[in-house]
């Protein structure tokens, strides 16, 4: 299987009332406060739960089902599209319906196109509110459950894993993550000490950066040298990082700078520093999802430090679909076209989004920078 979905259609949800995206490997959004860029990672996120049996509790985080309709809707619709070597296409499709204080798995639907017009596609899920029906390996036929569904779960996470193409399907589209700007607060995990432990992704809340760095350190020491040398890009004075013990199974920071002969422990950098330090150690995980977002990275981070960023993101691309969603005219200075995605409003006030490498601006990059073309409003997404 590929390693990325390769296109998003969203239908009533919040501002993307009618919102198609194609997706490539590093997906960078741009545009003004409100034209939908959050809302197409937070879509990312629902379809992430729904994988993963956790739709429920999801979408009452979010505020419940009313909050996500588009206004004067009664229903959101999305679709997505995974790629298969080798072999056509899946397809999901789920419809989320209002329905009295709570809301309707309405439509859902997952299937796999066949090679040949002519031949219909087949269909591993088709289910419509309570009529729920799924393709039954044993019997070659559409089945209805004969055991207890839950209403306000996909099938998607309930039906039997019988089938190796649409099981594959429901882990890479389950394991997306969402990370929000990291807490840098004085009582944040990121500057506490941590609990040693087998781990190579730093947390969506930094909670696991130092065994990720620990583990790196000592299972897979290209990955950590590779972290301490964008750091050394970064800042010209860093030497090194330390993770030396602090009590009984916890380790802590201590950031070497060649101006002090002492550390800094986590509770004395700065906020762009750990910012930095956490992004990188994400950026460069070995075990990153199949998708990737990251909402406004360019938080705290001195605009020097952007380059790096964008360097690091196309590196991770390689390894993970990439969302980023940013306000930063900088960032967008060292990004390529096919890169950037802008979102702006259309008549009705519902999100538009194009790609900027589809727009014609050739002629006008002979004398700008995409930041520059941003600025000068050349590429949309500044209403």
């Amino acid at each position: 299987m590929n390693s990325g979905f390769s296109m998003l259609k969203v239908k009533g949800f919040r501002r993307l009332r009618d919102t198609e995206l194609r997706l490539n490997g590093l997906n960078v959004l741009i545009g003004a406060n409100g034209v939908g860029k959050s809302s197409i990672l937070e879509v990312l996120r629902l379809l992430a739960a729904s994988a993963n049996g956790r739709l429920q509790e999801t979408i009452s985080g979010m505020g419940g089902v009313g909050s996500l309709i588009t206004h004067g809707e009664d229903s959101l619709r999305i679709e997505i599209e995974l790629p298969v070597s080798d072999e056509p296409s899946m397809h999901y499709d789920l419809e989320i319906q209002k329905g009295g204080q709570a809301y309707a798995v309405g439509l859902e639907r997952l299937l796999q196109h066949r090679r040949g017009s002519a031949q219909k596609p087949a269909k591993y899920i088709e289910s419509n509110r309570h009529d729920i029906r799924y393709y039954e390996k044993n019997s070659s036929k559409v089945v209805r459950p004969t055991w207890q569904h839950q209403p306000f779960e996909t099938s998607l996470a309930q039906v039997p894993k019988m089938f190796q193409v649409p099981e594959h399907f429901r882990q890479l589209l389950g394991s997306s993550t969402l990370y929000h700007v990291l807490d840098v607060s004085l009582r944040a995990p990121v500057r506490s000490p941590q609990q040693i432990r087998p781990i190579t992704m730093p947390g969506v809340d930094g909670e696991d950066l130092l065994s990720c760095l620990y583990s790196l350190r000592e299972s897979d020491r290209d990955r950590f040298d590779a972290i301490t040398d964008t750091l050394e890009a970064a800042f010209s004075t860093f030497e090194r990082v330390e993770l030396p013990p602090a009590a009984a199974g916890l380790i802590s920071l201590a950031w070497k700078d060649s101006n002090y002969k002492q550390p800094f422990f986590a509770h004395q950098l700065s906020e762009g520093t750990l910012r930095f330090l956490w992004l990188v150690t994400l950026l460069q995980s070995p075990d990153l999802p199949t998708v990737t977002m990251i909402d406004e990275p360019e938080v705290s981070l001195h605009p020097e430090m952007l380059r790096i960023l964008a360097e690091l993101m196309r590196e991770s691309a390689q390894r993970t679909q990439l969302m980023v969603a940013t306000h930063s005219d900088r960032l967008v200075r060292f990004l390529k076209p096919e890169e950037l995605v802008v979102c702006d409003l259309d008549e009705k006030g519902g999100a538009a989004v194009t790609r900027a490498n589809e727009l014609d601006i050739e002629n006008w990059l002979k004398d700008y920078s995409l930041d520059e073309l941003w600025s000068l409003g050349r590429l949309g997404g500044r209403s």
